[in-house]
């Protein structure tokens, strides 16, 4: 049997580690989504030095990642007082911060509005 780097079952198909992968990104050099998101998350976290409360989005880009994550900015009790920012954080291949822009900012309880 020859090895080509590609993981395959008995029957030549790819094994579910390999199309899991391919689906995440890590099979074109990029990090997998899931380490993705906790990288955004912690990067920006350390450079602001705020807790993090969520990602609420993660994107592919030609460069790596695009992530919303959202971060307590200001501590208030009750907790629904709090003041959030959510920041688009740039990541590239290898999961590192390439740039960040705060996007919005609310209170903890606010709840978006449709127009």
């Amino acid at each position: 049997m020859a090895t080509t780097g590609d993981k395959t079952n008995e029957d030549g198909r790819k094994s579910k580690e390999e199309k899991q992968a391919r689906s995440t990104g890590a099979q074109n050099g990029r990090v997998p989504i899931a380490e993705a998101m906790r990288l955004a998350a912690g990067q920006l976290a350390e450079l602001l030095q705020c807790e993090p409360g969520s990602v609420s989005s993660v994107k592919p880009t030609d460069e790596g990642w695009t992530a919303d994550v959202e971060v307590v900015e200001v501590e208030r009790v009750p907790e629904t007082t709090s003041v959030m920012g959510s920041y688009r954080v740039q990541l590239d291949g290898r999961g590192h911060l390439l740039g960040y822009e705060r996007t919005r900012r609310y209170a903890r309880g606010q709840i978006d509005q449709r127009n």
